[in-house]
């Protein structure tokens, strides 16, 4: 497992309103946001086929693909290739249909999960062999409600427990960056507790039984 750090972080989902709020688009939630946390903004190049942005500070590129779900590594692989950026140093976030709202996976290399996205990044890099960063969403139970499902907006908790998965993603931020995977994979991958039960409120006293006077 390498220890490079990023140069490149591709957010994965479908341009467009229409598509804004939708399950599939849980990549660009995350870039947008890293973007808003390291002060850097996006906009379109056309030779990248997508909206970039240059984290100067960070030291990574941010990157959107506009060219919808399916072509994204048309984006990916231009911007790559451009910079000289190795696939080692890449790493694609992107909605989980296998993983529940609320958790994440990091993870090296491996299998493509039929994501169209990924597949179509591994097929312009040449290589599985880049970092991936898993957002879960849900399945919906039935896989021909998937096309469906990832192209809607999630429920309003399910959304609750996305965003705040992305938060812990951002809090993990320094350690990616550094390289640090292993830490970062320890952490994002460990499942969140489980919300405390509320405490069962005390049974009122029982009141005191009056005297009868007449008892001897």
């Amino acid at each position: 497992m390498t220890a490079a750090a990023p140069r490149l972080i591709v957010g994965l989902g479908n341009p467009g309103s229409q598509y804004t709020e939708t399950r599939h688009n849980a990549g660009f939630w995350f870039c947008e946001r890293l973007a808003d946390q390291l002060g850097a903004r996006f906009s379109h190049e056309s030779r990248f086929h997508g909206l970039v942005a240059n984290a100067r500070e960070a030291g990574v590129w941010l990157l959107m693909p506009q060219t919808y779900m399916n072509r994204s590594g048309q984006a990916v692989g231009a911007l790559a290739r451009f910079y000289r950026i190795q696939p080692a140093e890449i790493l694609v976030v992107h909605d989980e249909l296998d993983i529940p709202p609320g958790q994440l996976r990091l993870k090296f290399g491996g299998g493509l999960g039929g994501h169209n996205g990924l597949k179509d990044t591994s097929a312009h890099l040449g290589t599985n062999d880049y970092w991936r960063l898993r957002i879960g969403i849900g399945h919906p139970g039935d896989r021909n409600e998937v096309v469906n499902y990832v192209l809607k907006p999630a429920r309003r908790e399910e959304q609750v427990s996305i965003d705040e998965a992305i938060d812990r993603a951002l809090a993990a931020w320094s350690r990616i960056a550094a390289g640090d995977w292993s830490s970062a994979t320890q952490r994002l991958n460990a499942r969140p507790a489980a919300p405390k039960p509320p405490k069962a409120p005390k049974a009122p006293a029982a009141p005191d039984t009056p005297k009868d006077e007449t008892t001897p």
